[in-house]
């Protein structure tokens, strides 16, 4: 099987596990040296950007050349961009769809083949449960969630009658360097004065409090989420799609009985809202 991002989190924890069950392993990152202590738990390692054809085409060649086929694949790879729509830059909104969507469809595209002739295979999307409900300030971020869901739902399908099975799991809040990685991004694409200073601002500190605050008491370990994605790719059955952690079952649930207006209103007691007076 064939892993993305697993330099830190949900990604290397499910290598690790997959390969402690006795899984062959071919653990990808951008950078080998972020995941050369895989190696020790018997991963097979593979540099892999997601953002690259040519890196795409020889990671999956590779397998391919050593095993037949991808028997399963993880798309694990992504990140957070926050901030207001009108302040991204849109280099930076085309590198998340790069990296969320993009290279997580091609990746599809790639190891399907392989997987037909061999009629089997397993597909997992990691999405999030903020496929289900927009945060303000991440805009972006939920956008490249829905859209994985939709891939996700048209290709399950498409390849079920070759074989293929697809889930999608939707991590809730996550302890790993996530949430900090959202911060640096947001500090980096946004101001910190003009209309939306304040809102950024606070956007920031309400980021990583969800992550060190009393919030993450509904959240898990990454070693949660590779339970889920474990259970996905070993179940006689492929699930269609799995909720990982309290918070994903709970923010889903209070969003499906809001309407948008009072969604709204939630909203604006943990969100300045931009241009209010008063």
């Amino acid at each position: 099987m064939l892993i993305t991002g697993c330099s830190t989190g949900i990604g290397r924890a499910t290598a690790q596990r997959l390969a402690a069950a006795g899984h062959i392993v071919y653990a990808s990152a951008r950078r080998l040296e972020a995941i050369s202590g895989l190696e020790a738990v018997g991963c097979r390692l593979l540099a892999l950007d997601v953002t690259d054809e040519d890196s795409m085409q020889a990671a999956v060649r590779a397998v391919e050349d050593a095993e037949g086929a991808v028997g399963a694949l993880v798309n694990n790879a992504g990140y957070s961009q926050s901030g207001p729509i009108e302040e991204v830059p849109m280099p930076v909104v085309r590198r998340q769809f790069e990296t969320n969507v993009f290279g997580l469809a091609r990746m599809c595209q790639l190891v399907l083949p392989g997987m037909r002739r061999q009629g089997y295979g397993r597909i997992v999307n990691v999405s999030s449960m903020g496929a289900n409900f927009t945060f303000p300030g991440g805009g972006y971020y939920h956008a490249t969630k829905y859209a994985v869901e939709a891939i996700s739902d048209a290709l399950r399908f498409e390849v079920q009658g070759f074989g293929i099975g697809v889930t999608v799991i939707q991590p809730g809040l996550i302890r790993t360097e996530f949430g900090a990685t959202a911060v640096a991004e947001l500090d980096e694409a946004t101001a910190q004065e003009g209309p939306y200073g304040e809102f950024n601002a606070k956007l920031a500190a309400a980021t990583a409090g969800v992550y060190d605050g009393p919030m993450s008491k509904l959240g898990g370990g990454p070693e949660t989420v590779a339970k889920a994605i474990e259970r996905a790719i070993t179940a006689e059955r492929a699930p269609i799609r799995d909720r990982v952690t309290a918070s994903a079952h709970l923010m889903t649930a209070q969003r499906k009985m809001l309407t948008d207006r009072l969604w709204d209103r939630l909203m604006a007691t943990q969100f300045p809202r931009p241009g209010a007076k008063g």
